[in-house]
Protein backbone atom coordinates (compact mmCIF):
# COMPACT_ATOMS: atom_id res chain seq x y z
CA UNK A 1 0.00 0.00 0.00
CA UNK A 2 1.33 3.66 -0.78
CA UNK A 3 0.64 6.99 1.51
CA UNK A 4 -1.39 10.02 0.30
CA UNK A 5 1.18 12.65 0.62
CA UNK A 6 -1.26 15.89 1.50
CA UNK A 7 0.55 18.86 0.97
CA UNK A 8 -1.51 22.05 1.80
CA UNK A 9 -0.51 25.28 -0.70
CA UNK A 10 1.99 27.65 0.27
CA UNK A 11 1.40 30.82 1.66
CA UNK A 12 -1.16 33.52 0.73
CA UNK A 13 -1.79 37.78 1.72
CA UNK A 14 -5.39 36.17 3.24
CA UNK A 15 -3.09 33.00 5.09
CA UNK A 16 -0.97 34.95 6.75
CA UNK A 17 -3.35 37.30 8.31
CA UNK A 18 -5.99 34.31 9.24
CA UNK A 19 -9.03 35.49 6.84
CA UNK A 20 -10.68 32.42 5.50
CA UNK A 21 -9.92 32.03 1.50
CA UNK A 22 -12.45 29.14 0.32
CA UNK A 23 -12.87 29.86 -3.61
CA UNK A 24 -11.22 33.29 -3.65
CA UNK A 25 -8.58 32.44 -6.47
CA UNK A 26 -5.44 34.00 -4.27
CA UNK A 27 -2.02 33.93 -5.59
CA UNK A 28 1.28 32.70 -3.59
CA UNK A 29 3.28 35.68 -1.50
CA UNK A 30 6.69 35.67 -2.03
CA UNK A 31 7.12 33.12 0.89
CA UNK A 32 4.86 31.18 -0.31
CA UNK A 33 6.90 30.61 -3.21
CA UNK A 34 9.91 29.50 -1.58
CA UNK A 35 7.90 27.72 0.97
CA UNK A 36 6.83 25.48 -1.96
CA UNK A 37 9.77 25.16 -3.83
CA UNK A 38 11.67 23.99 -0.51
CA UNK A 39 9.18 20.78 -1.26
CA UNK A 40 10.41 19.68 -4.24
CA UNK A 41 13.70 18.13 -2.88
CA UNK A 42 11.66 16.45 -0.12
CA UNK A 43 9.11 14.87 -2.78
CA UNK A 44 11.98 14.40 -5.65
CA UNK A 45 13.05 10.79 -4.76
CA UNK A 46 9.04 9.71 -4.52
CA UNK A 47 7.22 7.78 -7.45
CA UNK A 48 4.17 8.97 -7.33
CA UNK A 49 1.00 6.97 -8.80
CA UNK A 50 -1.15 10.27 -9.38
CA UNK A 51 -0.84 13.35 -8.57
CA UNK A 52 -3.97 15.81 -7.61
CA UNK A 53 -4.66 19.63 -7.19
CA UNK A 54 -7.25 21.83 -6.37
CA UNK A 55 -7.84 23.79 -8.88
CA UNK A 56 -7.21 27.43 -7.02
CA UNK A 57 -3.91 29.00 -8.32
CA UNK A 58 -2.58 29.20 -4.71
CA UNK A 59 -2.63 24.76 -5.10
CA UNK A 60 -1.69 24.77 -8.69
CA UNK A 61 1.16 26.89 -8.27
CA UNK A 62 2.32 25.23 -5.19
CA UNK A 63 2.44 21.44 -6.87
CA UNK A 64 4.33 23.02 -9.85
CA UNK A 65 7.06 24.77 -7.53
CA UNK A 66 6.83 21.63 -5.54
CA UNK A 67 7.87 19.46 -8.81
CA UNK A 68 4.76 18.22 -9.18
CA UNK A 69 4.24 19.32 -12.57
CA UNK A 70 1.51 16.28 -13.44
CA UNK A 71 -0.77 17.29 -11.22
CA UNK A 72 -4.43 16.70 -12.40
CA UNK A 73 -7.07 19.20 -11.07
CA UNK A 74 -9.58 17.96 -9.33
CA UNK A 75 -12.97 20.05 -8.21
CA UNK A 76 -13.62 18.33 -5.15
CA UNK A 77 -10.38 19.16 -3.38
CA UNK A 78 -11.59 23.22 -3.42
CA UNK A 79 -11.35 24.36 0.24
CA UNK A 80 -14.93 25.36 1.97
CA UNK A 81 -16.98 27.22 0.64
CA UNK A 82 -17.31 30.01 3.31
CA UNK A 83 -20.32 31.97 2.18
CA UNK A 84 -20.62 35.26 3.91
CA UNK A 85 -17.51 34.54 6.06
CA UNK A 86 -15.24 34.94 2.71
CA UNK A 87 -12.16 37.16 3.34
CA UNK A 88 -13.15 37.19 7.45
CA UNK A 89 -11.02 36.32 10.03
CA UNK A 90 -12.12 34.18 12.84
CA UNK A 91 -11.89 37.05 15.21
CA UNK A 92 -14.26 39.29 12.82
CA UNK A 93 -16.38 36.46 12.81
CA UNK A 94 -16.92 36.15 16.82
CA UNK A 95 -17.62 39.98 16.61
CA UNK A 96 -20.84 38.88 14.18
CA UNK A 97 -21.47 35.97 15.53
CA UNK A 98 -20.03 35.60 19.64
CA UNK A 99 -19.26 32.16 20.40
CA UNK A 100 -19.59 30.82 16.40
CA UNK A 101 -17.11 28.06 16.01
CA UNK A 102 -16.87 26.34 12.43
CA UNK A 103 -16.83 22.82 12.95
CA UNK A 104 -20.07 23.29 14.74
CA UNK A 105 -22.25 26.27 13.45
CA UNK A 106 -20.81 25.95 9.81
CA UNK A 107 -20.91 29.51 7.93
CA UNK A 108 -23.66 31.25 6.66
CA UNK A 109 -24.72 30.98 2.59
CA UNK A 110 -21.97 28.74 1.91
CA UNK A 111 -21.28 25.37 2.64
CA UNK A 112 -21.93 22.92 5.42
CA UNK A 113 -19.52 20.36 6.95
CA UNK A 114 -21.36 17.37 5.43
CA UNK A 115 -21.09 19.14 1.64
CA UNK A 116 -17.64 19.28 1.92
CA UNK A 117 -17.61 15.69 3.37
CA UNK A 118 -19.37 14.62 0.46
CA UNK A 119 -16.35 16.18 -2.44
CA UNK A 120 -13.78 14.93 -0.02
CA UNK A 121 -15.46 11.20 0.14
CA UNK A 122 -16.07 11.36 -3.85
CA UNK A 123 -12.09 11.99 -4.38
CA UNK A 124 -11.01 9.50 -1.80
CA UNK A 125 -13.69 6.68 -3.06
CA UNK A 126 -11.49 7.43 -6.79
CA UNK A 127 -8.01 8.07 -5.51
CA UNK A 128 -8.26 4.47 -2.85
CA UNK A 129 -7.10 2.50 -5.40
CA UNK A 130 -4.16 4.43 -6.86
CA UNK A 131 -3.21 4.73 -3.20
CA UNK A 132 -3.11 0.33 -3.26
CA UNK A 133 -0.50 0.88 -5.87
CA UNK A 134 1.53 3.40 -4.57
CA UNK A 135 2.13 6.80 -3.46
CA UNK A 136 0.12 9.46 -4.49
CA UNK A 137 0.28 13.81 -4.05
CA UNK A 138 -2.75 15.83 -3.14
CA UNK A 139 -1.99 19.54 -3.05
CA UNK A 140 -4.96 21.05 -1.24
CA UNK A 141 -6.33 23.34 1.42
CA UNK A 142 -6.62 23.76 5.24
CA UNK A 143 -10.08 23.05 6.42
CA UNK A 144 -10.22 20.51 3.72
CA UNK A 145 -7.38 18.59 4.46
CA UNK A 146 -8.37 18.24 7.77
CA UNK A 147 -11.79 16.97 6.65
CA UNK A 148 -10.26 14.54 4.23
CA UNK A 149 -8.08 13.41 6.87
CA UNK A 150 -10.70 12.68 9.65
CA UNK A 151 -12.48 11.07 6.35
CA UNK A 152 -9.32 8.98 5.68
CA UNK A 153 -9.56 7.68 9.15
CA UNK A 154 -13.06 6.66 8.92
CA UNK A 155 -14.31 9.40 11.57
CA UNK A 156 -17.29 11.72 11.41
CA UNK A 157 -16.19 14.87 9.27
CA UNK A 158 -16.75 17.06 12.43
CA UNK A 159 -13.84 15.29 14.32
CA UNK A 160 -11.24 17.35 12.11
CA UNK A 161 -10.98 19.88 14.09
CA UNK A 162 -9.16 17.32 16.91
CA UNK A 163 -6.37 17.83 14.26
CA UNK A 164 -4.17 20.89 13.94
CA UNK A 165 -4.63 23.60 11.06
CA UNK A 166 -2.18 22.20 8.41
CA UNK A 167 0.67 25.28 8.14
CA UNK A 168 1.01 26.49 4.67
CA UNK A 169 3.56 24.77 2.89
CA UNK A 170 3.75 21.31 4.98
CA UNK A 171 3.42 17.98 4.08
CA UNK A 172 0.89 15.76 5.98
CA UNK A 173 1.25 12.00 5.23
CA UNK A 174 -1.47 9.78 5.78
CA UNK A 175 -0.89 5.63 5.31
CA UNK A 176 -1.70 2.34 6.63
CA UNK A 177 -0.41 0.06 9.66
CA UNK A 178 -1.57 -2.72 9.60
CA UNK A 179 -4.18 -2.14 7.20
CA UNK A 180 -5.47 0.58 9.56
CA UNK A 181 -5.58 3.96 7.88
CA UNK A 182 -3.30 6.43 10.36
CA UNK A 183 -1.69 9.65 10.06
CA UNK A 184 2.20 8.89 9.40
CA UNK A 185 3.31 12.93 9.87
CA UNK A 186 0.95 16.30 10.52
CA UNK A 187 2.81 19.11 9.49
CA UNK A 188 6.13 18.38 8.68
CA UNK A 189 7.40 21.78 6.65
Amino acid sequence: MGELILIRHGETAWSRTGQHAGRTDLPLTAAGEDAARALAPRLAGREFAAVYSSPLTRAVRTAELAGLHAAEADADLIEWDYGAFEGLTAEQIQQREPGWELWRDGVDAGEDLAQVATRVDAFLDRTRPAVAQGDVAVVAHGHLSRILTARWLGLDPSAARQFGHPHPGTINTLGYEHGIPVVLGWNVP
